[in-house]
């Protein structure tokens, strides 16, 4: 009994290990220590007698025996999960959630996660940081992140969420300053608050393809920031259009340049526990993206 015991252990660490990517999300998922998990899989490779993994300080990856046989364990062990959240249904889904959310996206998300999601699954504890800076979130104990934009990080799980319209809005006495942009090459000329992606400013992309890199008078990484910006007269923003749709109902901004559509910008969550996650991470960004369909836009 011990050595069965023993070995299904060292298989959940090991294929844990390999679906998250490294011994400490493993152990994240698990709920323990990722020199626990280390150590069943250590206790794994010596009992097949083969390396499983290639270990260095700053990569793991799989030999060409971890590949083959994690090809053969994965499916069984997940069957084994499947069958068990079944039975447990959606209600039974369970644990710390922690969850990074670029202030922009807040202002839709929050209101409905603390409303709506906390009353669908009460044992599924929530942990938000408001943040625009891209987390890492292996090192930072994240399971979720949510962004906007293009996702250069190739070693998460990308889950696209759809795509959101863009707004180029200014204030009413900026435009009663400045006047009305008429065209691209006006627009070039007015002044902007810029979104700040590390050290570049984010461009105007309009749906047929043209570019506008204008200069700035503010420039910040929060659109929360550049939305305060625009509504105390600085400029033309850019932001998502459904986080100032208020403000222009309200008519503290205005929205210009109706007649040269921007492009649409790709939302998506990320995740680093490979093909499979936690139920609670499905039912999130479930939960996400069904928020979010009303503000949508088709391509």
């Amino acid at each position: 009994m011990k050595t069965r015991q023993e070995r299904t252990t060292g298989l959940l660490a090991f294929v844990r290990t390999v679906e998250a990517g490294s011994f400490s999300a493993a152990a994240r998922l698990a709920g323990t220590t990722p020199s626990a998990v280390s150590k069943n899989v250590e206790r794994l490779e010596k009992r097949l007698g083969v390396k499983l993994f290639l270990r260095s300080t700053r990569s793991l990856s799989l030999t060409v025996d971890g590949t083959a046989y994690y090809e053969r364990v994965a499916p069984l062990l997940r069957a084994l999960d499947d069958a068990d959240e079944a039975l447990e249904g959606a209600g039974r889904a369970s644990g710390l959630l922690r969850v990074s959310i670029p202030a922009i996206l807040g202002v839709a998300l929050v209101d409905a996660l603390t409303r709506d999601f906390v009353t669908r699954y009460p044992e599924i504890k929530l942990e938000i940081s408001i943040s625009d800076r891209h987390v890492d979130l292996v090192r930072e104990g994240f399971d979720v992140a949510l962004r906007t934009g293009q996702v250069a990080d190739s070693d998460w799980i990308v889950r696209p969420l759809g795509n959101l319209p863009l707004a180029l809005v200014a204030s009413p006495a900026y435009l009663d300053r400045a006047g009305y942009p008429q065209s691209i090459e006006e627009l070039g000329r007015a002044a902007h608050i810029r979104y700040m992606l590390g050290a570049r400013a984010y461009p105007i992309a309009f749906a047929n393809g043209e570019i506008l890199n204008p200069a700035g008078v503010f420039d910040s990484d929060s659109g929360q920031a550049m939305r305060t910006a625009a509504l105390n007269g600085l400029g033309i923003a850019q932001l998502l259009r459904f986080a100032v749709e208020d403000d222009m109902k309200a008519g503290r901004l205005i929205q210009v340049m109706l007649d040269y559509p921007l492009a649409l910008v790709p939302a998506q969550a990320l995740h680093a526990f490979g093909r499979f996650p936690p139920l609670r991470i499905r039912l999130f960004t479930d939960f996400v993206a069904e928020t979010l369909a009303a503000h949508i836009v088709k391509r």
